[in-house]
C-alpha cells in the first residue's frame, strides 16, 4: 500500500474511519463476467498521492462518506501503490467489480485506460471516472470540471491581494488538465494587472515522476518563487500542494489552495492563516450524484460536467481576511456574473 510523507500527519482523519473502511466485505454474490444486476454499494479507487492529501482524493472521500451514510450502502475504497502500472489499475477496478461494487469510481484521469478495459467487461455496473471524458461507453460516466473557471476566480484574488504586483503558480505535472488551472489563473490575475508578474513551475513531465505526491517538490517550488518575489501562490499540484502552503505560511505570504476546501483541513490546521482562499471542485458531489443516481436505478453516464453555473466549481471563503475584503470580493463577483454570462470566456491553454 502506497505510504507517502504528509505534512502534519494527515492520517488523523483516516485513522478514525479505519473501521468503517474495513467492513467491505460481506457476503453479497460477486458479479460474472457479464455484469451483475447486484451492488454491494460503492467501489472506489484512489489517485496518485492517496487519501489523506487534503485536496483531490480526500474530496472524493468525502462523496464516498456520504453515499455511504445517506445511502445506507457500504463501500470499499482501495489506495494506489508507488510505481504502478495500468494494469495494476485494471487488478484493482476489476476486483472491486467482480466483488459487487456499483458504482466503480477511478479518480483520477490516469485510470482512463483502465476504466476502457473493465467497463466493457461489466456492462452491467456502472463505472466513473474523474478529469478524463475519453471513453464514451454506454456504462461509463465521465465527471469532469471546468477547472479554469475557478483558477480564473483564484487569480483576480491573488492580484488583488498582492502587495508586489508578483504571483506565483505551481502545477503538479505538465500536462493539459493543469494547463487549465494555469490558462485561468493567469487569465484572471491579467484582467486585474495586465503587467503583473506571474511565476510558474510544473514538478514533474509525467505523474511516475511524483508531481501530485510529492510535498518536498512543492515546497522547493514555493521557495524559489518566494525568493523571486512572488507573495501569492497557487499550487495545483495533489499531495505536492501541502509543500507549497507549508513554504507560503513559513514566508508568511499568501497561498492558494485546489480542489477542497484546504483553509478547513485539521491537517493544515497550522497554516492555515496564510491559506487566503482555495480553487474548489465538487469531486465529492460529483461521486455521491453517481452512487445516487446508481441506488434510485437511473444511474448517470456520459459526460457529466461542473461549472461555475452549476456551483461544481469555485473559490472557498472559509478565511475571515478573504471573505471581508471588500474591494477583493467585489471583484470576484464582478468576475463570476461574466464567467456565468459569457462575457468572460475563460482559456483552457
Amino acid at each position: 500500500m502506497r505510504r507517502v510523507s504528509r505534512i502534519a500527519v494527515a492520517g488523523v482523519a483516516t485513522a478514525s474511519l479505519a473501521v468503517a473502511l474495513s467492513a467491505c466485505g460481506g457476503s453479497s454474490t460477486e458479479a460474472s463476467s457479464s455484469g451483475s444486476a447486484k451492488t454491494k454499494g460503492i467501489g472506489l479507487a484512489y489517485d496518485i498521492g492517496g487519501k489523506g492529501d487534503q485536496s483531490f482524493n480526500d474530496a472524493a472521500f468525502a462523496g464516498f462518506q456520504k453515499a455511504e451514510k445517506d445511502l445506507k450502502i457500504s463501500g470499499r475504497d482501495i489506495e494506489p501503490q508507488d510505481g504502478e502500472s495500468d494494469a495494476d489499475k485494471v487488478q484493482r477496478l476489476e476486483q472491486l467489480a467482480k466483488s459487487g461494487y456499483n458504482p466503480v469510481i477511478g479518480v483520477g484521469f490516469v485510470y482512463a485506460p483502465a476504466i476502457k478495459e473493465v467497463a466493457a467487461k461489466y456492462p452491467k455496473i456502472t463505472f466513473g471516472i474523474i478529469d478524463d471524458e475519453q471513453d464514451k461507453a454506454a456504462n461509463v460516466a465521465d465527471m469532469v470540471f471546468h477547472e479554469e473557471q475557478a483558477s480564473y476566480l483564484a487569480g483576480v484574488a491573488a492580484a488583488k491581494a498582492t502587495k508586489k504586483d508578483h504571483i506565483g503558480f505551481v502545477g503538479g505535472v505538465d500536462i493539459p488538465l493543469i494547463h487549465k488551472f494555469e490558462a485561468g489563473y493567469v487569465q484572471g490575475a491579467q484582467s486585474v494587472n495586465p503587467k503583473i508578474k506571474i511565476e510558474k513551475q510544473y514538478l514533474t513531465q509525467t505523474p511516475q515522476e511524483g508531481g501530485f505526491s510529492s510535498p518536498d517538490k512543492g515546497k522547493d517550488a514555493a521557495e524559489g518563487q518566494i525568493e523571486a518575489g512572488a507573495d501569492v501562490i497557487y499550487a495545483a499540484a495533489g499531495l505536492s500542494g501541502q509543500g507549497v502552503i507549508q513554504s507560503a505560511a513559513s514566508h508568511k505570504v499568501w497561498a492558494i489552495g485546489v480542489d477542497s476546501d484546504q483553509y478547513k483541513q485539521d491537517a493544515l490546521a497550522k497554516y492555515k492563516d496564510y491559506i487566503l482562499t482555495s480553487a474548489t471542485k465538487d469531486v465529492a458531489g460529483a461521486v455521491y450524484n453517481l452512487a445516487k443516481s446508481v441506488a434510485d436505478g437511473k444511474p448517470e453516464t456520459g459526460v457529466v460536467r461542473a461549472s461555475l453555473a452549476t456551483g461544481g466549481v469555485g473559490l472557498a471563503d472559509s478565511n475571515p481576511v478573504f471573505k471581508n475584503n471588500a474591494d477583493l470580493q467585489a471583484a470576484l463577483k464582478k468576475a463570476e456574473a461574466g464567467i456565468k454570462d459569457g462575457s468572460i470566456t475563460v482559456k483552457t491553454s
